[in-house]
């Protein structure tokens, strides 16, 4: 299963257009809120979670997604179990993707200590030693993706697809969708 945690003030791009592209590949997605099942992103888009961070079972995850967004960063650093979550999924060798302001989490976990990744501009100075790509859309180091923005909330989707269908079955979403980057 693929969790995406959904914080309050989550970026609303970076969370839906992953989980559509997804699951357009036939992969089990959980939208995944912190605290009940109504979560309100960050333009004031609130979407109806599948599951409750409490409801989730550390056993059952392939991915974990961090979308950015301020608020949703914030909360989702401010959460003892999801950041327990994420220490169990990297211990397992768990798939951990993270867009924009997330990858944040992760540099301040030590995650992405001397790997490669990428962030949103400007956010460099807090990702601690990974070694930021600045041209980069999406960078894939290990079990580690990393996103720019919301502008590369397509280019992400799809590389998740890819890392756990394969890139023939991205290419299919790609083509279906009529994305052209």
């Amino acid at each position: 299963m693929v969790a995406i945690l959904l914080g309050q003030g989550f970026e609303e791009a970076e969370a839906i257009v992953p989980a559509d592209l997804l699951r357009r590949a036939g992969v089990d997605v959980r939208l995944v809120a912190l605290e009940g099942r109504s979560v309100a992103g960050s333009h004031g888009i609130t979407v109806q979670a599948d599951l409750t961070l409490s409801e989730v079972d550390p056993d059952e995850l392939e991915m974990l997604v961090l979308p950015g967004g301020l608020g949703g960063v914030a909360a989702i650093r401010s959460n003892l179990t999801a950041l327990a979550l994420i220490d169990q999924a990297y211990a397992r060798g768990v798939y951990l993707a993270a867009i924009c302001a997330a990858p944040t989490i992760l540099a301040r976990a030590g995650i992405l200590d001397r790997r490669s990744a990428v962030c949103y501009p400007g956010m460099e100075d807090e990702m601690g030693s990974a070694v930021v790509d600045k041209g980069a859309s999406v960078v894939v180091d290990g079990h580690i993706i990393t996103g720019r923005a919301a502008g590369s909330a397509f280019d992400f989707g799809l590389r998740l697809v890819a890392v756990l269908k394969g890139a023939n079955a991205a290419e299919d979403v790609r083509s279906a969708v009529h994305y052209h980057c």
